[in-house]
């Protein structure tokens, strides 16, 4: 469960013996926004005013970034090509960055193409692990990061892969990516926390709808909220129907939540009030999936709350990648920053034996780019969000991200 804000730190939570939260420093960041560096400058090496990096790396290897002593591998479906190949560009662009900024950093970091396939993810590590890897980051790919599992299992390497998958996480393999369940439990907490007690959903009928169903029903139930119906859709028709069915709930409930993107979620919204659904006494709520921009001019959405990362620190990255690279980074690409940076402060500070079990899933947790996370023992992560208010065109924070997990 995650802790109220923390201001002031004492000198013990700089001991490894204590289990402390690892502070990945937020460096490189624009004027008014502060470094945050949670317990202690434990991974401290700002660089305030790096200079702009090359796309592509110059060193004697073009599939290498940094020339330390320890190793460690990259795995992307670099050779994939359409969307999947453009993130994989992102995510090593984004290690490039974070390696540059962790002053005297020890890695090495071998970059390897898994082909988007399970046979290329198994290759990639395969090869990775006779290069004599400590840690293995990627793949991006759910299917990838099947094949990559079982040669790091077998060789004892552990990894952190950048999907969404749960499937694909076990012990040793963990998710550092956005999952959908962190963002349903940040959602319904601060609406319990803001007294609703009464909920109805509208799911979609798809993987995505599943996850969220799964993460409400638990969330709801632990948090003291009553679901009173949920109702599921496969087409617009459907979902227009079943919007309504929700809509003449409106005296029975006192919360809605649309786990679909956010036009989707408009449409649904329109068809609830049409059908007697009050929504300024009934508040909205959404996943991450509304943070964007478009979404915030939809009329219907006007009021509504939704989880995501701290927009401070999503801008003060845009900003350090843009200065860097000349382009805008996709919404993952941060994730190669965060998991590169972890891997250079972990070595840096832990010393023999840097990712290791026990250091992985310090309960603690860590502190990179988009604010506080953890692994479990699962493979899953937790990540400390903000909670996002949509008011015509803009979206304000209503509930800061947490800085720290209680243990």
């Amino acid at each position: 469960m995650l802790s109220k804000t923390k201001r002031s730190m004492t000198r013990r939570h700089l001991m490894l013996g204590a289990t402390p939260l690892i502070a990945l420093p937020l460096v490189g960041c624009e004027s008014g926004h502060s470094t945050r560096t949670g317990f202690g400058d434990l991974f401290s090496n700002p660089v305030p005013n790096a200079p702009a990096l090359p796309t592509t790396t110059p060193t004697a290897n073009a599939d290498t970034i940094g020339i330390g002593t320890v190793k460690v591998a990259l795995i992307l479906p670099k050779s994939a090509g359409g969307q999947s190949g453009a993130i994989a560009d992102q995510l090593r662009n984004a290690a490039t960055l974070a390696l540059k900024n962790y002053t005297g950093a020890n890695l090495q970091i071998l970059v390897k193409d898994d082909a988007g396939t399970t046979e290329g993810g198994a290759k990639a590590a395969a090869e990775a692990i006779a290069d004599g890897v400590q840690l293995i980051i990627g793949p991006l790919l759910a299917v990838s990061a099947r094949g990559v599992a079982g040669p790091a299992r077998q060789a004892g390497i552990p990894v952190v892969t950048f999907t969404t998958d749960t499937s694909v996480g076990t012990r040793g393999v963990y998710l550092i990516s956005f999952l959908p369940a962190n963002d349903v439990e940040r959602i319904v907490s601060f609406a319990a926390s803001q007294n609703r007690r009464s909920v109805a959903a509208l799911i979609p009928q798809d993987a995505f709808g599943a996850i969220a169903e799964a993460a409400l029903r638990t969330s709801a139930a632990n948090h003291g909220i009553r679901v009173l119906s949920l109702e599921h859709y496969t087409d617009q028709t459907s979902m227009l129907a079943s919007a309504q069915t929700i809509g003449k709930l409106s005296n029975q409930i006192d919360t809605v939540f649309v786990p679909d993107m956010a036009s989707n979620a408009a449409q649904a919204v329109d068809a609830m009030v049409a059908a007697g659904l009050d929504t300024k006494r009934v508040k909205v709520l959404g996943t991450g999936r509304w943070n964007d921009p478009s979404a915030f001019s939809l009329a219907s959405l006007n009021g509504a709350w939704f989880p995501a990362v701290d927009p401070d620190l999503s801008a003060a990255f845009r900003t350090e990648y843009r200065t860097a690279y000349g382009t805008d980074p996709g919404p993952l690409a941060v994730l190669g920053y965060e998991a590169a940076y972890l891997a250079a402060g972990l070595e840096n500070k832990v010393g023999k034996d840097p990712f290791r079990e026990e250091v992985m899933l310090l309960r603690k947790g860590f502190i990179g780019r988009t604010g506080v996370f953890r692994f479990n023992p699962d493979g899953t992560s937790e990540r400390g969000l903000a909670v996002l208010e949509i008011n015509t065109g803009t979206a304000r924070v209503v509930s800061r991200a947490p800085t720290g997990f209680e243990t």
